[in-house]
This record gives C-alpha cells, structure tokens and sequence, in this order.
C-alpha cells in the first residue's frame, strides 16, 4: 500500500472553533489583525486515523459514563518503549488532565505552602504561575547561555539546593522556550543531586516525541535508579499530534514508595480518570500517527532551516537558537538596543505578529521572542519579511 503523503502547506482557516491561538489575540496583544505565531499548537490538519477513529464512535448515539479500554494503555506503554527505550508498566501510568494540571496535582500532594521549588529560567512561564499561585517558593537555578546555546548550571543546582533546600524541582525536558534535549549524563547528576537532598523532581516531557533531525529523547526517569526513584513524569501526544483540545496526557511514576499513595489521592478525587474523547484520540494517535509526525517533523525540520537561513541573509542582527526539538525557536534581538517593551510593540505594531513576549519565561529572557514555525511556509515567509521590515525600520528611522 502507498505511503499517504500529508499536505502541511495547506492554510487552514481556523477562525470560529474556539481556538485559543486566534481567539485569544486581542486579549494577549491588543488587536487581531496580527498573525498568530505564538501559543504552542500547530497548523496543520491533524492526522486523519485519529479524525476517523472520533467520527466513528461519535456516529454511536450513546455517550454514557466510559472506562478506559486496556488497549489504550497499552498504546502509550507500546509508544514510549518502541519510540524512546522508554520500559513502564501499567502500574506506573496514569492519566491527568493535563500536563499543567499534574504538575499543579504533583506540587499540591508532594509540598507544602512555602516550600521552595526549583525551576531553570528561561523555561515555560506555567512552571512559576503553578508554583507561586499555590503558595511555594521558586527558587532559580538558571541556565547558562553559551555558543549560540545553553547548558545548565550543574553547580548552582547544588548550590541552590544546599543553600535553598527546596522540596521539588520542574525539569523541562525537552527545554521550552531553547530546544534543548539534555544528555544522559546531565540527567544522571541531576538525579544524583536531587535524591541525595530528598527532592523530587517533576519532569515535564511533552515535547519528547518531537525529536528533530534524528536526535533521541531521553526520558529523565530512564537515565539511572537514582532517576526512577525520586520522578514524576508527565507527557501527552496533545503537542505530538496537535491534539491538546482533547485533554490526554498521562504520567508515570516508576517507584512504589513515591506512587502508592499519590496515585491513591488521585483516584480517590478522580483526578485520573480518562473521558471518552482523550482514550479514543490518543489511542489512535499512538497507534497509527507516526507516518504523520514523520512527515510533519520533516515539515517544521525544513521551516526551521527557512528561518535560519532568512534571519543569516535579510536579518543578520536577529539570532535563532537551533532547537534540537519541538517546533518553537527561540529568538535573539538583543542586538537592537530595544527595550523588551519597544520589542513587543515594534513586533505586535510594525510587523504585525504575535510571538510570545521572552520575558514571560523569565528575566533571562529579556530581548528574546518565541516564534511557533509550525505553520504552512508561506505564512512563515510572510511573518519573516515583516521582521525583516520592521527591524530594518528601526535600524534607518526616517529623518
């Protein structure tokens, strides 16, 4: 049978399906007629298996109170150990209601109000908001910029636990907003440090399954028994697939001590339990998606090359950080002076575009912007030929 081949230069209109990306432009930028290149879902037609497999439960004419079948389970225990080398059983899984949400339930059942938590800025900006708005501590252990890059400061991580004595810590891996799929061995002394303080720690691994160019995830609670012992991993193919409107995320827990007793207060509040829609879309997702992300990551792997190359040529003051994952690029502007109020403006009024502001990742990200390429070329050429008008105005004002 012929391999189908998926049309991702195709512009869709989303306008009138409650999409927070063109929905909520107004509120979050202040006007509409700005592209939406900002909040981390893509433009593409979503694969047709998981489309189908809705469509044909939804023809039922009964949608009663439904109980997880085993196989979608075994969808995702099958997709994390054929994609990643990733082995949990099905003891160690559970369904939350989102990624967000499990780590919020993780913070809420694992500290206390006032214990400190640690987080490595510039890095999703829900990390924080989880944090303070239920009365604990971020602690940062930043990131170092280096090369066109970042690593991560492994001595601060011990002198701010040592100093600090947090309770927790939010890994982001793969790191959003930078693209970074940390090495084995930076997870192994994270892991070392953390259990010899008594901290767990929360790994946000939703962007795992959009490795670029070849490269492997590498599951934080895989790397060593130190690992197993001390994480919380959470995941969905909610940005694999573009399909967070259906809620399917789910976490694993690898040690008994750390799960018996949390998986049982989720239950108990029904924080775990699936819904109809979240079974059957990640089911077919993990089971009959991956010719689709192939060809989408093939898709963004050539915008991010676009982006690259255009920024190099007609933009040479504007940097890109290359991602190793996921479709978000991390943008450097710094070169032109701007404050990051007068970057906003000239990006949101000049040139008509709506990124992420860097700054909400942290002050670390003072004079960056995230830019969402996952979208048909054509927008994306369009958008970089206003960044390319609107840098080059403030570079000549007019006289």
């Amino acid at each position: 049978m012929p391999m189908k081949k998926y049309d991702f230069d195709c512009v869709i209109d989303r306008s009138g399906t409650c999409a927070t990306k063109y929905d909520g432009l107004v509120q979050m930028f202040g006007r509409r007629d700005v592209t939406p290149l900002w909040i981390a879902d893509l433009d593409f037609a979503v694969c047709p298996d998981i489309t189908e497999a809705l469509r044909r439960r939804l023809e039922h004419p009964v949608l009663g109170y439904s109980a997880a079948p085993d196989s979608y389970w075994q969808s995702i225990i099958d997709w994390q150990r054929e994609r990643h080398g990733f082995e949990i059983s099905r003891d160690e899984l559970s369904f939350v209601p989102g990624v967000v949400k499990g780590i919020a339930l993780a913070v809420n059942y694992f500290t206390r109000p006032g214990d400190g938590i640690v987080i490595q800025p510039p890095v999703y900006h829900p990390f924080r908001m989880v944090i303070e708005g239920n009365g604990r501590r971020t602690v940062e252990n930043p990131l170092i910029a280096e090369g066109g890059s970042y690593r991560m400061d492994i001595e601060g991580l011990e002198r701010v636990i040592a100093e600090r004595h947090p309770r927790m810590m939010i890994l982001c891996n793969p790191h959003n907003p930078v693209g970074i799929q940390w090495d084995a061995d930076t997870l192994a002394r994270v892991a070392a440090i953390c259990r010899r303080a008594g901290v767990i720690v929360v790994s946000d691994e939703i962007h795992g399954d959009l490795m670029l160019h070849g490269r492997r995830h590498i599951p934080f609670a895989a790397v060593s028994d130190d690992a197993a012992a001390i994480s919380v991993t959470l995941g969905a193919p909610s940005k694999t697939f573009n399909i967070p409107g259906l809620v399917s995320s789910w976490m694993v827990v690898k040690d008994d001590a750390l799960r018996r007793d949390f998986y049982h207060w989720l239950e108990v509040n029904e924080f775990n339990a699936p819904v109809l829609i979240s079974t059957i879309g990640a089911e077919a997702a993990y089971r009959h998606g991956g010719e689709w992300l192939g060809q989408m990551l093939a898709y963004v792997e050539e915008n991010i090359d676009f982006v690259t190359r255009f920024l190099e040529e007609h933009v040479p003051g504007v940097r890109a950080v290359q991602p190793e994952a996921s479709f978000l690029m991390w943008l450097d502007f710094r070169s032109l002076g701007l404050s990051q109020e007068e970057l906003m403006r000239l990006m949101i009024e000049k040139a008509h575009l709506a990124m992420n502001d860097g700054a909400m990742f942290g002050s670390q990200g003072v004079g960056f912007l995230r830019l969402n390429v996952g979208t048909p070329r054509c927008v994306l050429r369009t958008a970089l030929e206003h960044i390319r008008d609107a840098v080059a105005a403030v570079k000549t004002p007019a006289e």
